[in-house]
């Protein structure tokens, strides 16, 4: 069975609706300069902050410590890809 895909524009990016991809036409600003806070703890990872798209402009998101899910857990930042039609968030995990 196919699925249909209902594509949206709006505020300088494309909606595909569920397929879950959000490319947005504007580019992402650069990194803010974050200072870190003390690490609540031994164990914790320091995860970056990075610009979210909220539906009309980019909103940074501060970086936060996390508690690595196992021992030797790796975390991948959150990134934006640039695609043929523009900038797709690609979420960071654990790996």
């Amino acid at each position: 069975m196919l699925r249909k895909l209902l594509l949206t524009s709006f505020a300088g990016c494309v909606l595909a609706m569920g397929a879950e991809v959000v490319i947005v036409k504007v580019a992402p600003p650069r990194p803010v300069v974050e200072t870190r806070v003390v690490s609540p703890g031994t164990g914790y990872v320091w995860v970056k902050g990075y610009h979210r798209w909220d539906g009309n402009a980019y909103v940074w998101v501060p970086g936060e410590w996390r508690r690595p899910p196992h021992e030797h857990a790796r975390w991948v930042d959150h990134r934006w890809e640039h695609r043929r039609d523009g900038y797709v968030f690609v979420e960071g995990h654990w790996r």
